[in-house]
């Protein structure tokens, strides 16, 4: 099946307080966004019609922006409205929104405190971005060469795109050599996450752990699991995890609103984890319920 580039897809895109044709909807190449990441964004998914957690998504963003010095000029309400609008004018019913705000083109510099703040919204079909069995079966990861920074050094509590440049780095590499996906250290050289989505580790006793969200994203699926896992009676901890003992696990997992809950498989060809565990098949069930209000 051919893909069709981003840009030369039909439908429709909401830009700037007002729906347009996708291929409409622009920005000039000399933006503070593109060269400075002055751009935020949100990752959301559609199930059923309805946006999964709308506006914990337009709340992040908002609060996003306000780390890197800017103001979303529409507010969170008006947010989840617009963002309904476009999926309704899409037409989609399962599938992936994408919110982002960006500096515009005022002044390319450094300083760019008055330049317009541009705001978009984009959707588009999108079935599970692991089917059910690979989901299940689990992903094949390495360590990568980079790590999640020291929040001295960066905004590390904003979904900024900047941010992102390292995990598409580690990503390339990772698929490169054969595996799926890359899983990163924090600045410290504990376990943090994936290149997109936070890690949880089924141990051996039956709890359930996870990297403290210190350096890297708190996960709004990730908050969802944990919920999801302490209705179920399981013991959640966050906790800095060291790499070794990731050989402690019966079972391991990553969360997002694209990789929903996805099993790994192995880890750097020396962590394995041949059989999906029982607390991973029930979250599994109670998330699939959850997001199709079963």
């Amino acid at each position: 099946m051919e893909i069709v580039p981003f840009d030369k897809r039909d439908g429709y895109i909401w830009q700037n307080g007002k729906i347009i044709h996708w291929q409409d909807a622009k920005t000039h190449i000399l933006n503070h966004g593109l060269h400075y990441a002055s751009c935020v964004f949100e990752g959301e998914r559609v199930y059923d019609k309805k946006i999964f957690k709308s506006t914990e998504h337009s709340k992040r963003l908002h609060e996003s922006a306000k780390i890197l010095g800017f103001k979303i000029p529409y507010s969170v309400t008006e947010l989840d409205q617009y963002k309904q609008e476009i999926v309704a004018k899409q037409n989609i019913i399962d599938g992936y929104v994408r919110a982002f705000a960006w500096r515009g083109s005022e002044k390319m510099a450094i300083s760019a405190q008055n330049n317009t703040i541009h705001v978009a919204i984009a959707c588009w079909p999108w079935p599970p971005y692991y089917s059910d069995e690979a989901r299940k079966k689990g992903l094949k990861l390495k360590f990568a060469k980079y790590r999640r920074p020291d929040p001295a050094t960066a905004p590390t509590a904003a979904k900024a795109a900047g941010l992102y440049m390292i995990c598409t780095i580690s990503k390339h590499e990772a698929e490169a050599e054969g595996y799926n996906d890359a899983l990163m250290l924090d600045y410290r050289g504990y376990l943090s996450e994936a290149t997109g989505a936070n890690l949880f580790l089924v141990m051996k006793n039956g709890e359930l752990h996870t990297p403290t969200p210190d350096c890297f994203l708190n996960g709004i699926t990730r908050q969802t699991i944990i919920e999801i896992a302490k209705n179920q009676n399981i013991k959640v901890v966050e906790r800095h995890i060291l790499p070794e003992e990731l050989a402690e696990a019966q079972d391991a997992f990553l969360t997002g609103s694209a990789a929903e809950i996805t099993r790994i498989g192995s880890v750097n060809e020396q962590y394995h984890y041949p059989k999906i565990s029982e607390i991973t098949l029930n979250l599994m069930k109670a998330y699939k319920d959850l997001v199709y209000n079963k």
